[in-house]
């Protein structure tokens, strides 16, 4: 094969470079503001292993990186001045340096050096060799090894040639800028006047340095283009497809349409210019003189260029392509017909007028993006004259095709092109980007911007000499300076206030080159007038952008990503971009209303965006979308939830980058606390438990709030955490004086605040750790405890409606032809519509409030609230001890009660619906902080609270809740409650007896159910074995125990036999079908809700007894003694008795039911325990406790009883026969007692004592405080009940009792003298 010359080789690299051939690799999908080649810097990171092979490199006459080799179009923003590109995530954000003084060209110098191009050589090779540029056959004439000894000696020559001529300069600047004042060409734009220039004078005299060039040659160009009579300068370049514009369509997807008219915003941006000082370094001299003047030197006509002009809608297929296929308007189809990502505006006409939208409905066909080079036709040179007749679109080269696709695979599935005008005219012009001249201006300076970077990856060697950094550097700092000018209207008309900015969309879009919008804020922010005219109104898009993105798909991400990348810009200590966030007049817009809540959230500047949410209340759009399908069966909703909460992720992952950015600013670091304290502040109402939700901000928002604070949060140490901020002089969270308090009263807090800031030594400068825990903890308060409290109701409310409808429809046969039947139907029809809502709502709570990352973070976060609390009680925490120091700590006395019922509702929450959650390593300080404060409850006023922390154990019962077996056996076996545990919740049992609230006598019973259940459980832990042994052996603390067993009992089976009893009377009406349907309609609906009602009593009461009974049946087969004591032993027998008697009297026909296992009803067992009970306590004292027993005991109820037991085989032979025995025992003593009964009752009044309603003779007289007399045995049982004296409800104890032994023994005299008197007679 004939070895090429060196001319020849670079002879057809110019043409492949002028063919636009280029090779695209895949490469991963950018961030917001960068483009979609852009995820990470284009450069490898340090640390990257293996050796990075380098570009060709160009030949001798083109050492300044005009070399034609096709390598991977990519942006470096290497060079950028103040910014240091590097990533800093897995999202490409750039960090920025640490001085914004650094040089953009020392900057470009020292990462040109040190960091080489991530460009795979053999694909550059192979690209280079596939095409000829003529006959476009594969071009095999250069062996690979011939390529690697000229590339080598290119390399040797160019690191030997230091020196960079001014020819190779300029050449530089016009490839990047595309641009020629020497020839007219295609795919340039033609200076005419510089062109004059260079013609008149010399270039000394043209321009002063390249700096001064460059920006001659932008203001040239831009000028150019807003001359009306001028051919648009832009229409020489590559030509494009239909224009992109991000608006929101019907459906709120970002869609591509027709450019609108130009939006406006609301809220108004800060006006100014361009200051005078940034344009004398540019020009010196003001933009507008400058126009002026150019456009004066502008106004002979040009010459028309050589480009083929372009109809502005009409885009027919080249001529090469026979049966292009037309764009398809289908949301699926792929890929999207979007050729380069600068160019989102109109082909313009000829004479540069932007034409306007077409009216037809539909987008005009575009051609399909090329798959490979070689259906790309090059289009003819020669110069033709403007027309007004449809040309052929050029098509977009490899490179511009395959930016679009990826852009087009950017956008979600469910994004395509809008069907018809209405679309983008319903929905708002302001996510539209302008068809205008500014935008035209804008792509043109974006495409340069971002071919700077381009050159710098093809030859990274040559790119690092100083002078091309330094003209790089030049280049790319003049198209930023001029952006500012278009965005700021200086070339065209000032912008408007009420306009948005030009650059949002492409930021929506994602479709800016890397390090843009940071350039952008490094040339404008040092400049305060200029820096907000560019930059509120792109705040406000944004803040515009999102208030219309929804769940119901993924663009909620793209404002979210652009505002974070915003905020994370960075020059020195100072982020620019949150200064001016803070600075807007609505960052923490004053309350104007009662509904101070919404109102933060529906003004302020971050409201919108932490409004995002998945709960039907905020936004219906995600449950029509995901749950309005026929059937929400279990698994599609686990699966759809799932997705939803990934996108919570990902959206609170944004939100927390933008308010951990404004906090890591210290210009703004206060403003942003305030702005959170307000949230929390102004929200308070919604730990109310009925509140109006139009007043607070919705539960979605408080949420996002939360998980952000949850993050901030994550790595504060407690010991950093002052638990006296609460109280502070200068605690931003404002907590209401008639907060409830752990214990303290409203006089004792009063007092201890007085003290507290009668001496401000003791309170210390509140640092951020402590302000963020504290807020963090107030807004679990206002966000998660609410939610799960609104979950709760709802299902509540699915089951009542559930048990509705099912009412409605088993009793349809008895309404269907009554009057009522209409109204019926109607409210059948309600119901089940009214259901549905509510199954849709609650789908979609699962997803944002059963979100297991959700949940852990909450957990975790509570954890160290309990820390610091058990810190607070005992400073030798973990090492604690039982019981506490006696004297409560002020400071914990004084914290509001929320603290600790907070971590309790959430444990039972949790429990209930997420028990998997509770596995974590932090799981062990909640069972601690339980068995801390239930075993000292004299720390806790409130006995509700108590009740709370019991309920948590009881519903983590194995026995309850089997998930949380684990969490059960670290409470049972910690060392703190293996002693102290069974004797608090022994005394708690009692103490529940009077609360103080109305509800009392009913809450003990479910209190009391809960710590039965906890015993059962104990009881089987051989650990607690010894516990309950010294409890039982102890006496007066479990005899009061025992009593209230008993009173519980008693109650509970009496109510619950005689709602069966009714149960039974209802059913036995209804089954006579005659008789019933005799009855008044209205009796009988009156019956039927008898029914309902007996029912659920009937449920209710004989699980709470049945807990009672086992209790009884456990404890008697352990211990007799306690039983056995005279104030308790009588009372017990005669409630045996009394149920006996209901269970196999008479009358034990009427407790039968139609299904009694629906009531938990089961008579066998009940029998069973009770008569195991008579058998475990059977001594001769429990015999006569029986025979005293006038009311309920007789010979015939106990041989019923057997004769029972025996038929339905409820006991054994043996256990029968003990029981006849101890019948006939108790009927032994019935005898004596008969015989030997006296009637003392004309004993004297002062024998009696006083006590009401009772007239028994004393036989053990005592004087009480108050000094009243009565009987021991009866003033013991009272005591058993309650502490008090039963005449002045004074505290009362045994031991203040006094024996009257002189009374004593003259009732005993009077008693002896009346048993002779009647033997006597």
């Amino acid at each position: 094969m004939e070895e090429l010359s060196a001319d020849e080789i670079r002879r057809r690299r110019l043409a492949r470079l002028a063919g636009g051939q280029t090779s695209q690799p895949s490469t991963p999908l950018s961030t917001p503001l960068t483009s979609p080649q852009r995820e990470t810097p284009p450069w490898p990171l340090p640390g990257t292993s293996g050796a990075t092979p380098q570009p060709l490199p160009p030949a001798a006459s083109h050492s300044l990186g005009l070399n034609v080799q096709s390598v991977t179009p990519a942006t470096s923003p290497i060079g950028a001045s103040g910014v240091a590109y590097c990533s800093q995530s897995s999202e490409g954000v750039s960090s920025l340096s640490s001085s914004p003084s650094n040089s953009l060209e020392t900057q470009s110098q020292s990462l040109s050096r040190s960091q080489s191009m991530d460009i795979d050589t053999a694909s550059c090779e192979k690209s280079m060799s596939q095409v000829d540029v003529d006959s476009g056959i594969e071009n095999m004439e250069v062996e690979d090894s011939d390529r690697r000894e000229k590339r080598d000696l290119a390399e040797k020559e160019s690191a030997e040639n230091s020196d960079v001529s001014e020819e190779q300069a300029l050449q530089l600047i016009c490839k990047i800028l595309r641009v020629s004042w020497k020839e007219q060409d295609r795919d340039v734009i033609f200076l005419p006047l510089l062109a004059a220039e260079f013609h008149q004078s010399s270039l000394k005299d043209v321009f002063s340095d390249f700096k001064d060039l460059i920006g001659q040659i932008l203001m040239e160009v831009l000028l150019m283009s807003t001359q009306l009579h001028v051919h648009n300068p832009f229409a020489s370049l590559t030509a494009t497809s239909e224009p992109i514009a991000a608006a929101k369509s019907l459906d709120h997807h970002l869609t591509l349409i027709q450019p609108s008219s130009q939006g406006s915003s609301p809220m108004a941006p800060c006006a100014g210019s361009f200051g005078a000082s940034s344009l004398s370094s540019l020009y010196g001299c003001s933009p507008h003189s400058l126009a002026l003047n150019a456009a004066r030197m502008i106004s002979p006509p040009l010459p028309t260029p050589t480009t083929p002009s372009l109809h502005p809608m009409v885009a027919p297929s080249p001529p090469t392509m026979a049966n292009p296929p037309r764009l398809s308007l289908n949301p699926s189809s792929a890929p999207l017909p979007i050729s380069q990502r600068y160019r989102p505006y109109s082909v313009t006409s000829p004479l540069g007028i932007s034409t306007p939208p077409s009216p037809s409905p539909r987008l005009a066909p575009a051609p399909p993006l090329p798959t490979s080079p070689q259906s790309v036709p090059l289009p003819s040179t020669s110069p033709r004259p403007p027309t007004s007749m449809p040309l052929p679109l050029v098509p977009p080269s490899p490179r511009s095709a395959a930016r679009g696709a990826a852009l087009a695979t950017r956008i979600p599935s469910s994004l395509g092109v809008s069907g018809g005008g209405m679309a983008w005219e319903s929905c708002g012009d302001r996510f539209t980007i302008e068809a205008c001249k500014e935008t035209e201006m804008l792509n043109y300076l974006i495409e340069r911007f971002d071919s700077v970077g381009m050159e710098e990856r093809k030859a990274p060697k040559i790119c690092s000499h100083p002078s091309v950094s330094q003209l790089l550097s030049n280049i790319r700092s003049q198209c930023i300076s001029h952006a500012v000018l278009v965005l700021q209207g200086a070339l065209t008309q000032p912008r408007s206030p009420l306009q948005q900015s030009l650059l949002v969309p492409y930021m929506l879009c994602r479709n800016l080159p890397y390090g843009f919008i940071q350039e952008l804020a490094r040339i404008t922010y040092q400049e305060e007038e200029v820096f907000r005219q560019i930059f509120v109104p792109i705040l406000q898009g944004l803040g515009l952008a999102v208030k219309e993105c929804s769940f119901d798909s993924d663009n909620f991400k793209f404002p979210l990503m652009a505002l974070a990348e915003l905020c994370e810009i960075k020059f020195g200590k100072t982020h620019p971009m949150c200064n001016l966030m803070t600075s807007l007049p609505l960052w923490c817009p004053k309350s104007l209303s009662p509904g101070t809540g919404r109102e933060v959230q529906r003004l302020s500047f971050l409201g919108a965006f932490f409004s995002l949410s998945v709960f039907a209340e905020d936004d219906t759009k995600v449950g029509d979308k995901y749950f309005s399908g026929p059937a929400i069966t279990t698994e599609n909703t686990r699966v759809v939830s799932q997705s939803l909460q990934h996108y919570l992720e990902s959206a609170r992952g944004e939100m927390f980058k933008i308010l951990h950015n404004i906090l890591l600013n210290g210009e703004t670091r206060e403003v942003a606390l305030n702005y959170m304290a307000a949230l929390v502040n102004r929200n308070v109402k919604k730990a109310q438990m009925q509140t109006d939700d139009k007043l607070v901000s919705t539960d979605g928002f408080m949420i996002n709030f939360l998980s952000v604070l949850q993050q901030l949060s994550m790595k504060i140490k407690l010991e950093t955490v002052d638990p006296y901020y609460i109280f502070h002089p200068h605690c931003r969270l404002h907590v209401s004086p008639e907060e409830t308090r752990l214990k303290a009263t409203m006089e004792e807090l009063k007092t201890w605040l007085a003290d507290m800031y009668n001496d401000p030594s003791k309170f210390s400068e509140p640092k951020f750790p402590t302000e963020c825990f504290f807020l963090t903890l107030h807004t679990h308060h206002l966000s998660i405890l609410p939610g799960c409290r609104r979950y709760i109701r709802r299902l509540r409310a699915i089951r009542e409606l559930n048990r509705t409808v099912e009412e409605l429809k088993n009793s349809e046969s008895q309404w269907k032809d009554s009057p009522l039947a209409s109204r019926h139907r109607e409210m059948l029809k309600r119901c089940k519509t009214q259901l549905k809502k509510l199954v849709r709502s609650k789908a979609c709570a699962d997803a944002g409030l059963l979100d297991e990352n959700l949940l852990r973070r909450c957990l975790q976060f509570y954890s160290m609230v309990i820390q610091l609390i058990l810190r607070m009680v005992d400073p030798a925490y973990p090492h604690m001890s039982l019981p506490l120091n006696p004297e409560i700590p002020k400071s914990f006395a004084a914290l509001p009660e929320f603290y600790i019922e907070d971590v309790a509702e959430f444990l039972l929450f949790v429990v209930q619906y997420s028990p998997q959650v509770l596995y974590e390593p932090c799981v062990q300080d909640i069972v601690t902080f339980l068995v801390v404060f239930i075993c000292s409850q004299n720390y806790i006023r409130n006995p509700y609270l108590i009740a709370k922390l019991v309920e948590v154990l009881f519903v983590t019962n194995p026995a309850v809740q089997l998930r949380t077996q684990r969490f059960s056996e670290m409470m049972e076996n910690h060392p703190l409650s293996v002693k102290q545990l069974v004797p608090a919740l022994m005394k708690f049992y009692t103490d529940v007896e009077h609360t103080g609230a109305t509800s009392e006598f009913y809450d003990k019973f479910t209190i009391r159910y809960h710590i039965s259940t906890i015993f059962k459980s104990l009881w089987q832990n051989m650990g607690h074995h010894g516990t309950f042994l010294e409890e039982f052996n102890s006496g007066k603390q479990f005899v009061r125990y025992i009593n209230m067993l008993i009173n519980d009992t008693t109650f509970l089976l009496d109510e619950s036999l005689e709602s069966l009893k009714r149960i039974h009377e209802v059913q036995e009406e209804m089954k006579n079908k005659e008789q019933w349907d005799q009855l008044p309609r209205e009796q009988q609906q009156s019956r039927q809700s008898q029914l309902t009602q007996d029912e659920r009593v009937s449920r209710s009461y004989l699980a709470l007894a049945t807990e009672t009974v086992d209790m009884f049946h456990i404890l008697t087969k352990q211990v007799q003694k306690p039983f056995l004591r005279p104030e308790l032993g009588p009372r017990l027998a005669a409630m045996l008795n009394f149920n006996l008697q209901q269970l196999c009297g008479p009358k034990c026909r009427d407790l039968k039911v139609e299904n009694p296992e629906k009531y938990g009803f089961e008579p066998k067992k009940l029998l069973d325990q009770l008569t195991d009970i008579y058998l475990q306590l059977d001594c001769a004292r429990f015999a006569k406790a029986i025979a005293d027993d006038q009311r309920s005991y007789s010979q015939e109820l106990f041989e019923e009883v057997i004769s029972k037991m025996t038929k339905a085989g409820i006991k054994s032979t043996i256990a029968i026969e003990k029981f006849k025995l101890l019948s006939e025992k108790v009927e032994e003593i019935v005898a004596r007692n008969s015989q030997s009964e006296m009637d003392y009752s004309d004993a004297p009044d002062e024998f009696k004592g006083k006590y009401p309603l009772m007239d028994t003779l004393m036989t053990d007289p005592v004087i009480l405080p108050s000094g009243n007399i009565m009987d021991r045995a009866i003033i013991l049982r009272h005591l058993l009940n309650s502490p008090t004296d039963p005449f002045n409800r004074q505290p009362l104890n045994e031991s203040m009792l006094e024996s009257l032994p002189e009374l004593k023994e003259r009732i005993q005299a009077w008693m002896r003298e009346k048993q002779g008197q009647g033997r006597f007679l």
